[in-house]
């Protein structure tokens, strides 16, 4: 799992028929201090989050089709959690 920050919502009026009725968001991943790290990607709503949430991301297709329980999607990132806090050791610097 990775985190993410949920930054937009994604509107797909013509989608593959099995992710019809899914909400699709907007996620920037993010390192635990809350930086972004690597570029914004489209994910499959499984967690009712929000935008401007922090999140957990699978971005693996075998974990993110089963956090969507639909084995026909094509989905290769999933939002599986959304974040209440990150506590980080002292002295950590990742």
């Amino acid at each position: 799992m990775h985190l993410a920050r949920v930054i937009g919502d994604v509107v797909s009026t013509l989608k593959d028929a099995s992710l019809e009725g899914q909400k699709l968001l907007l996620v920037q991943p993010v390192a635990p201090s809350d930086e972004p790290v690597g570029a914004p990607m489209v994910a499959i709503d499984a967690a009712q989050a929000g935008v401007g949430e922090l999140v957990l991301v699978v971005r693996e297709g075998r974990a993110a089709v089963a956090a969507v329980r639909r084995s026909a999607a094509p989905v290769e990132v999933a939002i599986v959690g959304v974040v209440d806090s990150v506590h980080m050791a002292p002295g950590s610097d990742r």
